[in-house]
């Protein structure tokens, strides 16, 4: 089922309504804590309950560096990052719920995930030559580090949707991201992502 801002205002309202999470319900890791379990349920609705999301455009977040998902809750919460269900959802969290979800979803395992990319995506991708400018920031092998993001192996149709967000100034808060994909067609866009969702 796709997370669409149709669907915010039952998602929201599940916060509410569901119960706690059940003991391993996703990687049959520990469960939250109490206090945030039913947000982290509702964060399982979209990002799934074993880690990998069902969700059209919705990222891989178990085992996401800690940093980098604070980071993110926090800009979706002031505004910095847009998305219309995300942004609801993160307004309605405390300094402390942030703080907790973050480091619980970053102690899950991340899923198993690939999707391999086609001969033809590799050349394309060696012949923009951005292999070691990614590499700068999201480490080697493309796993992050801290505030940067893993993208190895995330998921594909969320990566082409974040490069085209960064190639269309959709999402103007990494700069350096706007500034590397600026002059991609749309092919190696694609390209890209089928290279690090496959890496």
């Amino acid at each position: 089922m796709p997370c669409s801002s149709a669907l915010a205002p039952f998602v929201i309202a599940a916060l509410v309504a569901l119960g706690p999470l059940p003991a391993g319900a996703q990687n049959n890791a520990v469960p939250p804590p109490a206090a945030i379990s039913q947000k982290a349920k509702l964060c399982g609705m979209c990002h799934g309950r074993k880690g990998l999301p069902s969700g059209k455009n919705t990222p891989i977040i178990a085992g996401q560096h800690e940093s980098s998902l604070l980071i993110a809750l926090q800009q979706y919460r002031n505004g910095a990052r847009t998305d219309d269900l995300m942004g609801r959802i993160a307004k309605n969290l405390s300094d402390d719920d942030v703080k907790a979800l973050a480091a619980y979803f970053s102690a899950l395992p991340w899923p198993a995930y690939r999707e391999p990319a086609d001969a033809a995506s590799i050349t394309r991708l060696q012949a923009l030559g951005a292999g070691k400018k990614c590499t700068s920031c999201h480490r080697k092998d493309f796993v992050g580090y801290a505030n940067t993001p893993r993208v190895a192996n995330q998921k594909l149709d969320y990566l082409i949707k974040s490069l085209s967000d960064f190639h269309d100034n959709k999402r103007p808060n990494v700069p350096g991201m706007t500034a590397l994909v600026r002059d991609f067609s749309v092919d190696d866009i694609a390209a890209m992502a089928h290279y690090l969702a496959g890496f």
